[in-house]
């Protein structure tokens, strides 16, 4: 069941943070990667990370089955990541409809394994509980993405097929490399460049941790497992006396914190007059309410992954922020 150095996966959504990576840490271990990506600038970049690029879509069944055919393991790493979306038919399209077709060209290919990038936003824990992968869920969603993401774990776990599928479940991904995305918060907190911001919490997971979680599950992880990674859980304060600790003197002074529910009036607002494009609506003050604390040590346990601390984490993405200029 476990791959060698020299036999081929397949991961789809290569070209991005967490596929791009994973991509890398197996080209490190002489596994022979393909990439499926959308874009052929993406296919360049993959044949530049020494993969073999498949230009496709994840809804193309005829693409997959090119890219899959003779493949030991499937990674499915693509997905939709939105908010505040007016019509959210596109999130169930690509998250769920599109990884139940990668995992049946897995099956039409004879893969050994599918592993399936979920999200911890899936874990449905109640309000100030710590998720972990045996958390009741709370009956309802805060957001369609983490509707849509549940649903699509939900499908893969009772697709009928015989190949073995094991999930991950990782938290917000940081690290060295990320900037942009969910990534912009924390180099926006770094710049000082957020006099105020919302007083919650957050959990984290290293990029490289992560790449190395999705690798642990496929060689060790149960069949129909799920396995969270989460390295660290901080409050927002915390996250800012992390980074100014490696910042140094040229920290910036912390944001004035904010409860989410004083937020509640400009989100209506911001909604009202500029919907689709406000980065304020109510899925993001949901999310921001709630919190996000989870416990990633069942992949301790059962899959050996070492998680590096907040520490570490913050600290290496301080160090990348000035090596590529962007403070």
């Amino acid at each position: 069941m476990t791959a060698a150095a020299g036999d081929r996966v397949l991961v789809t959504g290569g070209a991005g943070v967490v596929g791009s990576a994973l991509v890398g840490r197996m080209q490190s271990e002489g596994l022979s990667v393909r990439a499926l990506v959308r874009r052929p600038e993406a296919a360049a970049a993959m044949a530049a990370l020494g993969a073999e690029p498949f230009l496709g879509d994840i809804l193309d069944a005829a693409a997959l089955d090119r890219a899959a055919v003779g493949c030991r393991w499937v990674f499915h790493v693509a997905g939709l990541n939105a908010y505040c979306r007016r019509d959210p038919s596109d999130l169930f399209r690509v998250n769920v409809q599109g990884s139940l077709a990668v995992l049946r060209a897995a099956q039409r290919a004879g893969a050994d394994r599918f592993i399936h990038t979920s999200s911890a936003v899936t874990l449905g824990e109640a309000r100030g509980a710590t998720g972990h992968e045996g958390s009741p869920h709370r009956g309802h969603y805060l957001t369609a993405y983490e509707r849509a993401k549940h649903e699509a774990e939900l499908a893969v776990l009772s697709e009928p097929g015989g190949v073995e599928r094991v999930v991950v479940n990782p938290a917000s991904v940081q690290g060295v490399g990320r900037s942009s995305g969910t990534g912009r918060l924390l180099l926006d907190l770094a710049r000082g460049r957020l006099p105020l911001a919302v007083d919650t919490r957050l959990s984290i997971v290293d990029l490289a941790d992560c790449a190395a979680g999705h690798l642990a599950a496929a060689r060790h992880g149960r069949p129909g497992a799920r396995y969270v990674l989460s390295g660290f859980s901080l409050a927002l304060r915390e996250v800012v006396q992390v980074l100014g600790g490696r910042l140094g003197p040229a920290a910036p002074r912390q944001p004035l914190l904010l409860p989410p529910s004083a937020l509640a009036l400009p989100t209506r607002l911001s909604w009202w007059l500029a919907p689709g494009r406000s980065r304020l609506c109510p899925e993001t003050l949901a999310n921001l309410r709630h919190g996000a604390v989870y416990d990633g040590s069942l992949a301790t346990r059962e899959l050996g992954l070492r998680y590096r601390s907040a520490e570490e984490t913050l600290g290496n993405l301080v160090d990348w922020f000035r090596a590529e200029d962007l403070l």
